[in-house]
């Protein structure tokens, strides 16, 4: 009996050791890079180790997870993921939803948009995709008209109305907060503006509605989408403790889209 419980002892080590893998996600810094840690923390007794890896824009996460340089990342919305995959041809796919940051409008100038004169400086996310999120906020304000049948990614050329002659200013998203003493608003991914020290919820004078259609998401290689690491990553991912983790974390800033 004690050599049939040895034996079964050894077989479980052995089972979870091969089950054991080491991966790496790429996350922007902020609360992505946070909500990761928390993930990594219940994916360990999963048998998944997870190092996180930041980075500093928006564009390499998805160059280091197509060249193999990185197995998931984490810390993009779908039409973002859709404007990338079709501009640089990366074979990549969704595996899970994620959390939905808000963009927000910042002001070291205003207390409110009602402030906003004519001729103001706005600075704006300079990718497409994110650039022109902001634009159709601006345009959700009554600040500006875009063409129709620009969907998701406008641009500052397809503003058909601009009534107080708005000045745009478009920069890396990751320099956005720096822009505040000089710009009048700047339109900051939720991301930046918490790792600035930005509050979302008591810092920007106008929001995005709860029903924005940027849900981030986590991504992987096509091909690896059924890989057991994949589907342990998306449950720790997704477990109660870091829904938790995020609602006390972020006060309503961040919201959990799963």
């Amino acid at each position: 009996m004690l050599r049939l419980t040895t034996l079964t002892s050894v077989l479980a080590l052995a089972a979870t050791t091969l089950w054991a893998e080491d991966i790496k996600v790429g996350v922007s810094p902020g609360e992505h890079a946070e909500i990761m840690e928390e993930v990594a923390k219940v994916a360990a007794p999963m048998g998944l180790d997870i190092d996180v890896v930041e980075f500093s824009d928006y564009v390499i996460p998805n160059t280091a997870l197509a060249d193999g340089d990185i197995q998931a990342n984490s810390f993009q919305h779908v039409p973002y993921l859709d404007n990338q995959m079709k501009d640089r041809g990366f074979d990549l796919v969704v595996v899970g939803n994620t959390i939905t940051t808000p963009m927000g409008i910042y002001s070291d100038k205003l207390d409110d948009m009602a402030g906003l004169e004519d001729g103001a400086k706005v600075a704006i996310p300079n990718d497409p995709t994110n650039g022109g999120r902001a634009l159709l906020l601006l345009q959700d304000l009554g600040l500006v008209t875009l063409a129709e049948g620009t969907g998701l990614v406008p641009s500052t050329l397809d503003i058909d109305d601009n009534p107080k002659g708005l000045k745009f200013l478009e920069l890396d998203a990751a320099q956005l907060p720096r822009t505040l003493a000089d710009a009048d608003i700047a339109i900051i991914n939720t991301n930046y503006a918490i790792a600035s020290g930005l509050n979302p919820k008591t810092d920007s004078i106008a929001m995005e509605k709860a029903d924005s259609p940027y849900v981030n998401v986590i991504v992987v290689r096509k091909g690896d989408e059924d890989l057991p690491w994949v589907k342990t990553l998306v449950e720790a991912y997704h477990s109660d403790a870091v829904k938790a983790f995020i609602e006390q974390a972020y006060n309503g800033a961040v919201i959990t889209s799963w």
